[in-house]
């Protein structure tokens, strides 16, 4: 197979609705290994993507003779190849926003010594696309490319804000309302919450993730009013209201920074 292929088609999959499905299923494949995280077996993803495991492994097969996938130690899990860390670093490299989000970040975190994110809209998620971790014994939970449910997040209220009630409870499922810890939360509330962190600027909450931390979070503009990106550190949840305010104000600086205009 050339290197620039991705799909081994068949004699029947030579029809444009076949070759359309073919690369739907390549984008499922892709999508289900980033939500599971880990090396998974062939017919373990083939149940996650609910298709036949001929079909699957007809697929794997393609994407790891072009290096978009690899095969695990064992030869029985496959995982993301060096290919696709390629064309992430081609993606940053081109993304001024990313590039210079990721530096910030990295700098937040050595000058106050927290846990600090850049975090993006995809797919309709609340994603983590930088992190950089504090420097405090204990670690908190945070990780590039984690995604989670925007009402969990001080992050989601402001990449909402400016959006119709339509257009939220079209991203907002009933199951993203609740919380690790069985809470559910109203989405009148979410939606309130939504409409003041847009008024205030930023946007605080404490005890959503798990009951040790609360998130500081400000936006990051790409056009007036457009919230592209947001800015946030992830603090222990006893932080004085003093230090909030202090840290609060650093991030909206360095956020002006980055944004248009900045």
């Amino acid at each position: 197979m050339q290197d620039g292929s991705v799909l081994a088609v068949s004699a029947d999959e030579k029809t444009p609705g076949s070759r359309e499905k073919g690369l739907n299923r390549v984008l499922e494949i892709l999508e289900f290994l980033h939500t599971t995280q880990r090396a998974i077996g062939i017919g373990d993803l083939a149940k996650g993507v609910n298709a036949p495991r001929s079909t699957t492994y007809t697929l794997v097969r393609s994407l790891v003779d072009a290096g978009l996938l690899e095969m695990a130690g064992d030869g029985n899990r496959v995982y993301f190849g060096k290919k696709l860390y390629l064309y992430g670093m081609d993606y940053v490299r081109g993304n001024d926003l990313l590039r210079r989000g990721r530096q910030e970040v990295d700098h937040l975190s050595r000058e106050t010594g927290e846990t600090s994110e850049l975090c993006m809209l995809q797919s309709g998620r609340y994603t983590i696309v930088h992190s950089s971790p504090g420097t405090r014994p204990f670690r908190i939970s945070s990780a590039t490319g984690l995604q989670i449910p925007l009402p969990w997040t001080a992050s989601g209220r402001l990449l909402l804000a400016g959006l119709d009630r339509a257009a939220i409870e079209a991203m907002v499922s009933e199951d993203d309302l609740v919380l690790p810890d069985g809470r559910k939360l109203r989405l009148e509330d979410f939606i309130a919450d939504i409409a003041k962190a847009g008024v205030a600027g930023y946007c605080v909450t404490s005890g959503l993730v798990d009951a040790y931390t609360k998130c500081l979070a400000v936006p990051v503009f790409s056009a007036p009013r457009k919230v592209e990106a947001t800015m946030c550190l992830v603090v222990p949840i006893d932080t004085s209201e003093e230090r909030t305010a202090d840290l609060i104000g650093l991030l909206r600086r360095r956020a002006a920074g980055l944004s248009i205009g900045g």
